[in-house]
């Protein structure tokens, strides 16, 4: 496939307009309580960074798309713990606990959601400690709340010109179905789970990464522009670099949803030390990219370079000035 239409393909695609929407949400909020005017807790991360002392309390949330909680109920709920976990550990933190808000259309229906949720807090070592139900609703829906604590953050905000883009995900997996969620988690053990996501706080807390992103449903350039975008900066992408599956196009691998994938933006002393960290774990790692102070986001492929956004003129998920 052309650069240039994967470049049409991922501006066209439903997971980069789900993010964009998020952009005219906030923009509805920063007309009441103006969006990161206190510089103490910012939005756009993927937790909200709470100070707590010399630590922070971490706290997100995620809501499950129906047709998903609809069609694949136990790995949807699965799923909505994976998720939140992943997004404590891209802070740099530890999770806590999670509760959950259920929507079913009778409680025989909520039954394998909540079997995935308890499969998922067992991997995971993450206690359900509560939340909301409802099995008297037209249809199912499913979102999942955390809490974790971090001593030292990885941010969106962080990444600076210089950096080393670097992408880490966890092959030893496969996608579910047609959909886009490649799951190297149901069938690992409890140990490798938990002891691959410890690298994150390792890495904060051992100052060798403070920038960081987990891959979310906008995949692993759409992941790159929102970190790009909090931290007002630009970056050059090679997808010929990408960890890849010999046996996946191009496209579908720019749109996975993985359940153990991380980008960072890396002090260039310390890129080997980083991918060295992951790999010890046998975690793919590479350097996609570099960080620069353009706040335009190019990707190479096959020798050919294309612009895919250009955050000077055209925000991603942050509000823009004129929302209304």
């Amino acid at each position: 496939m052309a650069l240039n239409e994967i470049v049409k393909s991922l501006k066209a695609s439903r997971f980069f307009q789900h993010k964009h929407d998020i952009s005219d949400v906030l923009g509805y909020l920063n007309k009441v309580v103006p969006v990161n005017s206190a510089q103490d807790i910012l939005i756009g991360d993927d937790c909200a960074a709470i100070p707590d002392g010399d630590e922070y309390l971490l706290f997100a949330i995620e809501g499950l798309v129906g047709e998903f909680v609809r069609e694949m109920p136990e790995f949807a709920g699965y799923s909505g713990v994976m998720v939140n976990i992943s997004d404590i550990y891209a802070m740099g933190g530890r999770p806590l606990a999670v509760v959950n808000a259920l929507w079913s259309e009778g409680a025989i229906n909520a039954k394998a959601i909540v079997e995935g949720m308890a499969k998922a807090s067992k991997a995971y070592g993450v206690p359900i400690v509560g939340g909301h139900s409802n099995v008297r609703s037209n249809q199912g829906q499913l979102a999942v709340s955390i809490l974790g604590k971090a001593k030292k953050l990885l941010s969106s905000f962080n990444a600076r010109p210089g950096d080393k883009l670097l992408m880490a995900i966890d092959m030893r997996g496969k996608f579910e179905s047609a959909y886009p969620y490649w799951n190297a988690s149901t069938k690992a053990s409890s140990e490798r789970l938990r002891g691959d996501l410890e690298i994150l706080p390792t890495l904060a807390e051992e100052g060798l990464c403070d920038a960081a992103k987990d891959i979310s449903m906008a995949g692993v350039i759409g992941t790159s522009i929102m970190l790009l975008e909090c931290s007002k900066a630009g970056a050059h992408i090679n997808l010929d670099a990408l960890p890849i599956p010999a046996d996946v196009p191009m496209l579908r691998w720019l749109s996975a949803f993985p359940s153990f994938g991380f980008i960072l933006s890396v002090r260039p002393e310390n890129s080997d030390a980083v991918i060295k960290k992951f790999k010890d774990r046998f975690i793919a790692c590479q350097e996609i990219g570099s960080i620069n102070n353009t706040k335009l986001v190019t990707l190479g492929y096959q020798g050919n370079t294309e612009t895919l956004w250009d955050l000077n003129t055209n925000n991603f998920i942050l509000p823009s000035v004129s929302a209304d």
